[in-house]
């Protein structure tokens, strides 16, 4: 009855003078929210230590290559030096040359022409143009282990660009970013621009364009800003972010620009509208020639070479700022540090509750698997407009916060388990107690224990308060020998919810026999207590003793019970009710039986079929009814053991319960449902003891062999757990 009451009331455990509140509140918000919070702490530190930024740097590259292909900057040509070129002029390229190319170049009528050559020793570059100030010429800073390369000598340092870059040497060498601005301490590499910025500067002036720098130093052109990349933009961390940088949004190498080579140039086997009103980049690609190629994000593919020459990585800035400044093409974007640690902490919490809503591993791998595709493809639809989020970072705060929660749920079930089980140690302890003193009606009393009848208390009826007035009585729902239950309304909880009220009154009134009721009272609360979690078992609210009677409070399921849908009721079900009842009633006693707890009366009045969502509830545990008197309902057995004649085992009522008990019960019931036949007017086979009931319906033999190895009427030839049937019923 503890079970039973326990079952249909549920929450604080009360007691006289110590009033014990059990309130199982939202304990999941502060596991979930710590969880979240201390996975997104961990994660944002290790990023910190820049452990994660050789991942996101990856992931980064592999979306950049991923992009569709955008059409070549029809603004840009490029003349390539090749190596077929160089051994024409025998691997030496001389002033002469230059300037015949230069000169062709100029009856074309470029807009701007970048000379990307490392010629520090030709003094007459472009002396015979007739517009010397639209070529742009390069120079190279000093660095560690290096000498500057100054410009030509006859070019102004106002057109003169730095062709040095910075590529991330602290991971693979790989060149992601544009450095626009810098400041040199060199004698004759002087200038601040870097030659993609300046041959685009120069070529949008021409359009009426102009640069500056805001108040806050940031790098403008027309209309357009250009935010300067900081220590921590995107995926780096602590990076190195001198000079003026952006990240260079690379166009595929296959579609970057227009090409021509010197030698097509120079035999006029080119069309001059090509170059007329363009910015042409003339520069080598020969890797042998300074200043060499560099790895880019395109590096990894295989249609590409290694490096990519120095000449295409400032075209690809020209046309950075070129295409932002006339076409709108995006920059690329990204969050600043507290929009990201929001980000990954929303995906860390997100981890959590998948965790913790989903207890069943295979569930959950599959929920974070479908969530982690999801976070991908927002993700890479983000990049497509530009947009760099973390998604290594959510990625493992998704994974990991998942970890934690199932780790800390699997933990706190063990502990839970445990502890449940020490209850039901207790509980067959006083149970085996108990039976001795119902059975032990010949003992010599004890002087100091007093042997009274049960006393007959009044009948609360409604409107009457119970608890110093918290639950007041609004039905009685039931009475007999057992007790009475009843709907009272929680007048200290918001809205004075409805909850069932279950007074248990003992069998006899001697001290010793209430010792021992008291403790199976409080044993079977507790477990009750765990078992409410599961969201097919009554909440117990509370529980309390008063006056020697014991009360249990539980939620309200508001709904009707199994037996107003089978016969008598109602007319024999088919195999689909069957066969759902089965696998809902199952799920729940899996849960019960992994705690080793028995229902011990398991029948379709102890069965609720929920109103709200339709689920099956089971109410009425059945443990504490033995310190009550026998109903009407129980054999001449139930002084030492609990059960329903027709639903109740053999070894049940020979006082050996065990877990396949239950589903001997359930068995039972199914069988009701298809035959329209009580277990009680069902007869056993005189030679094996089992129940006969396939001659009185026709069955599917898979359903039928199932339901005899439920209700064996050995205890060893049944299914042993309700893990073993829900197996064999999925397979139907």
């Amino acid at each position: 009855m503890i079970s039973g009451l326990l079952e249909k009331l549920r929450f604080p455990f009360v007691k006289v003078q110590d009033s014990r509140e059990t309130s199982k509140s939202k304990s999941w918000l502060p596991i979930i929210f710590v969880t979240s919070v201390g996975v997104t702490a961990f994660i944002w530190g290790v990023r910190e230590l820049r452990w994660l930024q050789p991942w996101e740097l990856r992931v980064y590259d592999q979306m950049l290559r991923s992009r569709p292909a955008q059409a070549p900057d029809r603004r840009i040509l490029l003349v390539k030096i090749t190596d077929e070129d160089l051994k024409r002029e025998k691997w030496t390229i001389s002033d002469r040359t230059i300037n015949q190319l230069l000169k062709k170049i100029e009856s074309y009528q470029p807009r701007i022409v970048g000379l990307y050559l490392f010629q520090p020793e030709h003094n007459n570059l472009a002396a015979n143009l007739q517009n010397q100030d639209n070529v742009i010429s390069t120079c190279l800073f000093s660095s560690l282990g290096r000498d500057e390369m100054p410009p030509p000598p006859n070019f102004p340092i106002d057109n003169v660009g730095f062709s040095d870059v910075v590529a991330d040497h602290e991971n693979d060498q790989t060149l992601r970013r544009s450095l626009l601005f810098a400041h040199s301490t060199d004698k004759k590499c002087t200038t601040s621009f870097a030659f993609g910025a300046l041959i685009a500067i120069n070529y949008l002036e021409k359009q009426g364009i102009d640069y500056q720098f805001t108040k806050k130093g940031d790098f403008q052109l027309g209309k357009t800003l250009f935010p300067r990349l900081q220590a921590n933009s995107g995926g780096y961390q602590h990076l190195d972010a001198d000079g003026y940088q952006i990240l260079l949004n690379y166009r595929h190498p296959n579609s970057l620009a227009d090409q021509v080579t010197l030698t097509d140039v120079l035999s006029g086997r080119v069309n001059p509208n090509l170059f007329k009103d363009r910015l042409v980049i003339i520069g080598t690609t020969a890797a042998n020639l300074p200043p060499g190629g560099f790895y880019t994000p395109y590096s990894a593919l295989p249609d590409q070479p290694a490096r990519m020459p120095a000449l295409f990585i400032h075209a690809q800035i020209a046309s950075q700022l070129i295409s932002t400044v006339l076409d709108g093409r995006s920059l690329i974007w990204y969050w600043p540090d507290w929009v990201e640690l929001i980000w990954v902490w929303g995906w860390s919490l997100l981890g959590s509750v998948l965790a913790w809503r989903s207890q069943n591993p295979l569930l959950l791998l599959a929920l974070v698997g479908t969530t982690l595709l999801g976070l991908v493809v927002i993700c890479v639809a983000l990049f497509l407009q530009a947009g760099w989020v973390p998604l290594i970072p959510s990625a493992l705060a998704l994974v990991l916060s998942s970890i934690c929660v199932i780790a800390y749920t699997s933990y706190q079930n063990q502990r839970q388990t445990q502890v449940i089980i020490l209850q039901v140690e207790k509980q067959q302890e006083a149970i085996a107690q108990l039976n001795v003193l119902l059975e032990d009606k010949t003992a010599i009393p004890d002087s100091s224990i007093d042997f009274l009848p049960p006393i007959d208390s009044p009948e609360i009826k409604s409107g009457d308060l119970l608890l110093s007035g918290r639950y007041k009585i609004s039905q009685t729902l039931g009475s007999g020998g057992f007790g009475r239950t009843y709907l009272a309304q929680d007048t200290q909880r918001p809205g004075n919810p409805t909850c069932v009220v279950k007074k248990l009154m003992p069998a006899r009134q001697d001290t010793r026999f209430l010792q021992v009721a008291r403790r199976l009272f409080h044993s079977e609360a507790e477990i009750l207590e765990t078992l409410g979690k599961h969201h097919q078992i009554p909440e117990l609210l509370a529980y309390f003793e008063d006056d020697q009677e014991f009360y249990l409070i539980q939620q309200y399921i508001e709904g009707h019970t199994l037996s107003e849908e089978l016969p008598p009721v109602q007319n024999v079900q088919n195999e689909s009710f069957v066969i759902e009842m089965l696998k809902q009633v199952l799920e729940v006693l899996e849960f019960v039986h992994q705690h080793r707890v028995i229902h011990r009366d398991l029948k379709p009045t102890n069965i609720i079929r929920c109103a709200q969502d339709n689920r099956l509830v089971l109410i009425d545990f059945g443990a504490v009814k033995l310190m009550q008197p026998p109903s009407s309902e129980q054999t001449e057995l139930a002084t030492v053991a609990i059960g329903t004649r027709g639903y109740a085992p053999p070894e049940q009522f020979a006082g050996h319960p065990r877990l396949c008990s239950d589903i001997y019960a359930l068995g039972m019931i199914a069988i009701q449902a298809i035959t329209g036949i009580p277990p009680q007017e069902l007869y056993p086979d005189p030679e094996t003891g089992n129940v006969m009931w396939r001659q009185s319906v026709q069955v599917s033999e898979e359903l039928a062999a199932i339901l005899d190895k439920m209700v064996c009427y050995h205890f060893s030839d049944r299914y042993q757990s309700a893990a073993a049937v829900l197996q064999d019923l999925k397979r139907m």
